[in-house]
């Protein structure tokens, strides 16, 4: 291989000599370039070429709003189940790879509905495994029909599931004339807290802590799927902490899980200038906690009352329910003078569907089933940081 990451000439990788891998981490982060899959009178695929482009079709490429941009990568997945799971069999047999017969089914996918394939490598990270970033619709004569976009993305995500991959297509789907967020400029995230910037429900460790976990996990959960109205189970769930000591509160805020992958994924957004708030329907304490040890602009949660060291079982001030949540990106992106389309709401619960829908990209993560239905993408594997990949 040769270590050039300008692309000015092509590059060709014999699929017997190197993996992927191998590719992304010699290459790391590219420009777009032409993807070529070179294969032998059997039909059998021999090599991998990359071809660069000029400068101007690059920059044209990035300010392009009529396309769609497909993002494929390896979920760095086996971290994230040894972190949520004591059951290292499982872990080892959820493997995610990226391989050459993946990549040949994905271009194939692809070019059954599109002309070109256009495609740049991104590593974000030493620690990702790398992606690769597919742009159909770019040239002059190809229509980028609501059909033909359905039936790439059916395909897409049979390859997905068969290999065990990420395959993620995004649009501008909310406003065609914006692009979507990306890392050139300053922007916004905006995170639920729990299931998805740590990894338990504090109001469920918290119950436990209080002798009543089973009862108040079972609404947890309806909860989150959208059973109940949020509002209504949180005062249910709150009212069987009734007389309990507020110890137990800062037992939860001290030994906070953070889902792997957060603090790479905060880390690398402070250096491009975004910022980052947690606008949850949890409790202060466990996001001021987040707040200090992350270096946070920004956290908004419901307030637990307590009167002489003891819960009162009652919430005080404003609930943090879904229209607040949507309400909070709107007024953060003002307050923060970030334009909207640079602004990001991810989460995994029903109660954080209004707030992605009023950001330009809404990510469901490890999310329940209607999330995943509703939200602009979703990554269903891996850790945080994998939203590296889709704003690189």
């Amino acid at each position: 291989m040769v270590a050039n990451q300008n692309l000015t000439y092509s590059h060709l990788f014999s699929v017997h000599d190197c993996t992927l891998s191998d590719i992304f981490v010699e290459l790391k982060t590219t420009d777009y370039c032409s993807l070529f899959l070179i294969k032998d009178n059997a039909d059998s695929l021999q090599y991998l070429k990359l071809e660069g482009l000029s400068s101007a079709k690059n920059q044209d490429l990035v300010n392009s709003t009529d396309k769609i941009k497909i993002v494929a990568f390896a979920s760095n997945e086996n971290s994230v189940d040894s972190h949520l799971s004591s059951n290292v069999a499982t872990a080892s047999n959820n493997t995610s790879t990226f391989s050459w017969q993946a990549l040949e089914r994905i271009v194939k996918a692809i070019d059954t509905q599109f002309d070109n394939v256009l495609a740049r490598l991104i590593k974000p990270t030493e620690d990702l495994p790398g992606a690769i970033e597919f742009i159909v619709g770019e040239s002059e004569d190809t229509q980028l029909s609501l059909a033909k976009c359905n039936v790439l993305k059916m395909r897409l995500a049979d390859v997905a599931e068969e290999f065990a991959l990420q395959i993620v297509m995004m649009s501008g789907e909310k406003d065609p004339t914006a692009p979507c967020p990306s890392l050139v400029s300053p922007g916004l995230l905006v995170m639920d807290m729990d299931s998805t910037a740590i990894s338990i429900e504090c109001i469920d460790e918290i119950a436990k802590l209080a002798g009543v976990g089973e009862q108040v996990a079972s609404v947890t959960a309806s909860a989150m799927r959208g059973e109940l109205d949020f509002a209504e189970s949180l005062y249910a769930r709150v009212a069987t902490l009734t007389g309990a000591s507020d110890s137990i509160i800062d037992q939860v805020a001290n030994n906070l899980p953070l889902m792997p992958g957060l603090t790479a994924l905060v880390s690398v957004l402070q250096k491009h200038g975004w910022k980052i708030a947690i606008v949850s329907g949890g409790f202060t304490a466990m996001t001021e906690a987040l707040k200090q040890q992350l270096n946070l602009d920004r956290t908004i949660a419901n307030n637990l009352d307590v009167k002489n060291g003891i819960l009162t079982g009652k919430v005080s001030g404003k609930v943090i329910d879904a229209q607040a949540k949507a309400e909070a990106v709107v007024e953060l992106a003002k307050e923060f003078d970030i334009p909207m389309q640079q602004t990001i709401a991810m989460g995994d619960g029903a109660n954080d569907l209004l707030m992605m829908a009023v950001a330009n990209l809404g990510v469901a993560f490890h999310a329940k089933p209607k999330v995943r239905e509703q939200a602009d993408v979703s990554v269903s594997r891996g850790g945080l940081d994998q939203l590296l990949y889709l704003i690189s």
